[in-house]
Order: structure tokens, then C-alpha cells, then sequence
């Protein structure tokens, strides 16, 4: 079968690989009908995610059809339509049966203190065969694939898999409540739809901020207040916005790729910072593998952390979504325990939310397939990757068929 193998920092390849079997009781094979290029995939190509093992096929958004279950999957039959969670957990482990399913005490192979497994990552967390692949073998099977009403197509599920519910965590991290005023720092994928999440769990206002006009312009359509960091400073705008007091809660949807404004009046503040950040940047992606100005590692890593502070209200609260390697320790924890600030963090636990939203999406409260802006075919995905790298126009999600 094809699947869009990692061989190397910069090195990604689409490759003819053996067909998944069989291996424990409780798994499935699925033949995928959709599956997602996330920015969790595009870490991992600039190496700002260390700890990938060669010949691991990426990816961990998908959905497909069962083609073959273990003896221990008593919920699902060959034929049935599923989305997969990106995350694996077991289902019987006291996490799992807390609902913190990306903590499972025994999906990751490593040992129960090894932390989140999922698709596609580092050995760290696996490492599992990812999802970019004409089938994927899917571990504890019994738990995780959600089945698919006929109703729901394959350009909304795929945003169950992943983006949807990490941004509705995201507004949960954040403790987002009725009448808050919100910011999201990052408008792609996530970012959109932490703007609706956080309008669904109660948000008043939501600001958000980001660099490129198509994805601020996507945002508005969703109800946000867009904020251009090239060309505003967006602390300043988020304080004047605010009263001068800042926003009641914060979504990071950013992570460790940051980009620093490149003009405007914030251009300045981060040029001081130059030198903290390439430091930052050669800490979590000591090898990096650029081709010209394709998977090049962002140059301002905690540069949405500083905001996120900076711009929350006193005794405000952050929720952060976007991707941090273990190897980057820099957070203004002085300025944040002066305001009095509560943050949250971590890998969402997909499998909780899913059935809820799930039921949004067969209902008609909301159609998430309004965020995908591009459906590609398994020979052209290196050429997604890279266009997607590049943060081009009218790129927020784009999606393989393979």
C-alpha cells in the first residue's frame, strides 16, 4: 500500500509499505477513506518534535471503513464507518474511566509515566503507525473508532478526529464561561474552530489573532474579531478592545512553530527578542532540514505564551492546545503568577468529546467541514505538505483521499 512515510528531519517520502495486520485482539483494520495533514505533522518534518523514528508512517487524523477486526472488538463489523481519535487509550485504565484517555496507563508502550500515545509521533509516544496510509492497523479497536451514521460525510467527520475536539478542550482548559470575552491566539485549523467552540460553551466576544489575511478573514466568518499581528501590535489592540483590562480567558492554538511579526509596531518588540528566540528555536529543533523556505522551524517559540500573558486580564485563565516539545522550558511564569493566573494544558482526550460533538454535527448544529479548504490525492500529498508548510492563502485544512 502507499503511505507518507518520516525517513528524516526534512525527508518525508511517499512509499509503497507492507498491508497493517492483525496483532493484538482488539485490533481493527481500517481501509481510510480521509485522513488530515495537521501542524502536529508539520513539527515533526522541521524538527521541532524530536524523537521520530525512521520509516513511521505519519499521521493521526482519519476516517475509513473496517475491514477486519481481533476477537476482542465486540463493536464494530467489517463494512461499518468510522472516525479514529488521535490519541489511543485502553478504556479500562483508571484515566481512561476518568475520561483522560491521552494519559492511558497502557496504550503507550513505553510505560504508563510515558504519557500521551498517538498516531504517527516520536518514539516517545510509541510509536504507532500513523494514518497518511491506504490502511492503518488501529489499536485497542474495541474503544477508540467512533461509528459513523450514514448522514455524516467523511469532509465533517475528519474534523472530529482531531482539530474539532482539540479546540473544544482547548475552551475547557481554558475554563471559557457565558458572557467571557475570549482570545485565540493562532487562526488555522484549530484556531477556527476554537472560535466556535468557544462561542458554544458560552463566550460573549472572541478575539483572535494571526499573521495571514485569509485565515483572520475565515475567522470573522465565524464571529471573531480579527487581530493582524504584521500590522497591529495585538497586546495593544486586545487592551484597547478590552477597556484597557485584557481578555477574561486565553486559547493557545499556536504552539511551538510560532512566527514572529515581520512589520508592524509588534515587528520591534520581537526583533529585541532575536536572540532569545533563535536560542529557544536551536533548543527544540537542533536539527533542522529546511529546503529553501519549506519546513523551516518558527522563529519565535514562546511568542504566544508571552502574549497569551501578557494580554489576559488579571486573575484571568489560559488554556494551552498548540504543541510544546518537552525540550522547551520557556514560560513567563513571573509575569503570570503576578496576575494571579490560572493554565491548563495538554493532549486532548479525543475519545471523551467526540460522541458529543459527534451529535452536533448529525443534528445540524454545525457543519465542521466549512474549515476544510483543500481535498487532495494520495500522489500529490508531498506537494500538500509543503503548500500547507507555507501557510498559503485560502490553505486552513487540507485533507488526503487515498
Amino acid at each position: 500500500m502507499k503511505a507518507v512515510v518520516w525517513h528524516g528531519v526534512g525527508d518525508i517520502r511517499l512509499d509503497d509499505v507492507p498491508d497493517p495486520t492483525i496483532q493484538d485482539p482488539t485490533d481493527a483494520i481500517i481501509e481510510v477513506t480521509a485522513s488530515g495533514i495537521c501542524g502536529t505533522d508539520l513539527h515533526f518534518v522541521r524538527g521541532t518534535m524530536a524523537g521520530m523514528v525512521p520509516g513511521t508512517i505519519l499521521g493521526h487524523e482519519a476516517v475509513g471503513v473496517v475491514r477486519e477486526t481481533g476477537p476482542g472488538v465486540r463493536n464494530l463489523r467489517p463494512g461499518d464507518r468510522v472516525v479514529i481519535p488521535s490519541t489511543v487509550g485502553c478504556g479500562h485504565c483508571s484515566y481512561c474511566r476518568a475520561g483522560y484517555y491521552a494519559q492511558c496507563d497502557n496504550a503507550n508502550p513505553n510505560g504508563a509515566a510515558a504519557g500521551t500515545c498517538f498516531f504517527g509521533g516520536p518514539q516517545t509516544t510509541g510509536p504507532v503507525d500513523g494514518l497518511q496510509a491506504q490502511y492503518a492497523r488501529i489499536p485497542y479497536a474495541n474503544v477508540g473508532p467512533v461509528w459513523l451514521p450514514e448522514e455524516v460525510s467523511d469532509d465533517a467527520a475528519i474534523m472530529l478526529s482531531d482539530i474539532y475536539p482539540t479546540a473544544w478542550f482547548g475552551a475547557r482548559l481554558a475554563d471559557v464561561s457565558q458572557g467571557d470575552t475570549v482570545l485565540v491566539l493562532g487562526a488555522g485549523p484549530v484556531g477556527q474552530f476554537a472560535v466556535t467552540s468557544a462561542f458554544q460553551q458560552g463566550a460573549g466576544r472572541v478575539l483572535v489573532v494571526d499573521g495571514v489575511a485569509s485565515r483572520l478573514d475565515q475567522a470573522r466568518g465565524r464571529g471573531a474579531e480579527a487581530i493582524d499581528f504584521n500590522t497591529e501590535d495585538p497586546v495593544e489592540v486586545v487592551k484597547e478592545l478590552t477597556g484597557g483590562i485584557g481578555v477574561d480567558r486565553v486559547i493557545d492554538a499556536v504552539g511551538v512553530d510560532a512566527q514572529r511579526p515581520k512589520s508592524g509596531p509588534a515587528a520591534e518588540s520581537a526583533d529585541q527578542q532575536a536572540q532569545q528566540f533563535d536560542a529557544e528555536r536551536s533548543q527544540v529543533a537542533p536539527d533542522q532540514n529546511p529546503h529553501g523556505q519549506t519546513y523551516v522551524a518558527g522563529d519565535a517559540p514562546s511568542q504566544s505564551l508571552q502574549w497569551a500573558v501578557e494580554a489576559v486580564a488579571k486573575a484571568g485563565s489560559i488554556g494551552i492546545i498548540g504543541v510544546y516539545p518537552p525540550q522547551l522550558n520557556a514560560f513567563p511564569i513571573g509575569a503570570a503568577m503576578n496576575k494571579n493566573l490560572s493554565v491548563k494544558m495538554g493532549n486532548c482526550n479525543h475519545r471523551r468529546y467526540i460522541p458529543h460533538l459527534l451529535d452536533l454535527v448529525r443534528t445540524g448544529a454545525i457543519d465542521p467541514s466549512t474549515v476544510l479548504t483543500q481535498v487532495q490525492d494520495m500522489p500529490t500529498v508531498l506537494q500538500a505538505y509543503e503548500t500547507f508548510d507555507h501557510r498559503e492563502s485560502g490553505w486552513t485544512k487540507a485533507v488526503i483521499a487515498p
